[in-house]
């Protein structure tokens, strides 16, 4: 199983607009990120995590080409499904394009595009066969079985995943024991890390670290990540072995 990132950024993007920071002004092209995304790539299809504003853009550059068989979604703020209507190309030849989501997501999805669950929707919209999964219950796509976990964004419940010995994790601000229970024994964790300072609803760099070393995975990965964590040549030597900073585009490999 292959994870591509698709983007590594907080909802503003990496740079930022009206900004003249130094992260934002950097030319390193590992500091350049867009919305967060993931690509996993199995024997039996193509899974998307997430698909946000920058979802077109991603496609052109990380997987221009290649189909995709199934949308699942962490939760319904805009920097996580503001490109679903971009998928109208994936829904070609097929009654309707699979998406697993929590409920107040799939409710979102009805009401932010309601020419897609009309009786008899205008040609060439998009059309989604929504599946409303539920925390700690598993369910299989793509012949993988992925098992939807709850992480706390602030007041909002949303979902982290555990996709074989990968654990994908983000917008989180705590984790119920239930969650880190479920993610133990894993290799991979990818996991969010906003920047160095407390936010509301975000876990920090220090928040991100204590996890990790509470689950203990082989390796991790830092996404969700703002401008405010500084620059990537600066962070990355001040990592513990085996954490890095996820980049746009990287790949890498999950073991079986």
């Amino acid at each position: 199983m292959k994870l591509t990132f698709l983007g590594t950024g907080t909802s503003t993007g990496v740079p930022q607009l009206m900004c003249d920071c130094e992260v934002c002004r950097s030319t390193d092209p590992r500091d350049k990120r867009l919305r967060c995304s993931g690509l996993i790539e199995t024997d039996g299809g193509n899974i998307l995590i997430d698909c946000g504003p920058d979802f077109r853009e991603q496609m052109l550059r990380f997987h221009s080409g290649k189909g995709l068989d199934a949308l699942i979604i962490t939760h319904h703020h805009y920097d996580h499904v503001g490109g679903t209507d971009d998928l109208r190309p994936y829904c070609k030849g097929k009654k309707a394009f699979p998406v697993y989501c929590n409920e107040q997501t799939e409710e979102d999805m009805r009401r932010r595009m309601p020419y897609s669950f009309v009786d008899h929707p205008y040609p060439g919209v998009p059309s989604y066969d929504l599946h409303v999964v539920r925390p700690y219950t598993p369910f299989k796509v793509c012949g993988i079985e992925i098992t939807p976990l709850l992480v706390n964004h602030y007041l909002l419940e949303i979902l982290a995943f555990r996709i074989g010995k990968l654990g994908y994790v983000t917008d989180a601000k705590t984790i119920p024991t239930a969650t880190k229970k479920a993610l133990k024994g894993i290799d991979t964790l990818v996991i969010n890390a906003l920047r160095h300072n407390e936010h509301i609803s975000h876990m920090t760099l220090q928040d991100a670290l204590a996890v990790i070393a509470e689950i203990h995975p082989r390796v991790a990965y830092l996404t969700h990540v703002s401008h405010d964590m500084g620059l990537t040549s600066t962070i990355e030597p001040i990592l513990p072995p085996g954490v890095f900073l996820a980049n746009d585009g990287s790949a890498i490999e999950i073991p079986d």
